[in-house]
């Protein structure tokens, strides 16, 4: 499919526009390397929460966690409380190719892998969301990337054909799934590729 026929640009949130790592919050209240390894490694661990990105209330996530590991009660409150600080910040220089983008007149959307509740934390005082038409939330949708579901409940929610639509993620399994559904697809690594890869496509202009 010709670059030209990209008609609008779908994000993926973490890693892409905020940097997201349970280390920053862990490490302020594990003093211990090895053990922080440890816990981040089988305690407060990414597979555990993406129960939550696929729709699971911390209500029941927590108290359960808790009854396996009750010498970790209080740190894994402190992921129920605290999550936001396992968001640092933006990720250097996307906000910048969000905006060129908004300038140059392209619609803007968002498919994330984010639990309802932690999103609702998140979301509603960062800039970079005020440019985004629609946002697709898996916690809200029950529907999780890399399932096929939620990239067809994207397209027909934003109004616009796969093939009309650059999909920019970090994570290659799910950049393999839009692929598969004829979306165009970026495998970001990071701000200036993004905008390489913008420009070679005729989107953006250095």
């Amino acid at each position: 499919m010709a670059a030209s026929a990209v008609k609008a640009v779908v994000f993926d949130v973490g890693r892409v526009i905020y940097q997201w790592d349970m280390r920053c919050l862990f490490a302020k209240l594990i003093d211990d390397p090895e053990q922080l390894d440890w816990f981040l490694a089988n305690v407060v661990t990414e597979e555990w929460h993406f129960q939550h990105d696929a729709g699971r209330s911390l209500a029941e996530m927590v108290p359960e966690r808790t009854a396996l590991f009750p010498e970790y009660a209080a740190l894994i409150e402190a992921y129920a409380e605290r999550f936001i600080e396992t968001i640092p910040g933006p990720v250097p220089g996307t906000a910048a190719l969000i905006e060129a983008l908004d300038r140059a007149g392209y619609p803007l959307f968002a498919i994330t892998n984010f639990g309802a509740e932690f999103w609702d934390m998140f979301a509603p005082s960062r800039p970079e969301f005020v440019y985004m038409q629609d946002i697709v939330v898996s916690g809200r949708e029950r529907l999780v990337k890399p399932d096929a579901a939620i990239f067809e409940l994207a397209a027909q929610r934003f109004g616009f054909a796969p093939q009309e639509l650059l999909f920019i993620d970090d994570n290659a399994v799910n950049i393999a799934a839009a692929a598969a559904l004829d979306w165009q697809v970026h495998h970001f690594s990071d701000a200036a590729t993004l905008a390489s890869d913008l420009e070679a496509r005729g989107l953006l202009f250095a």
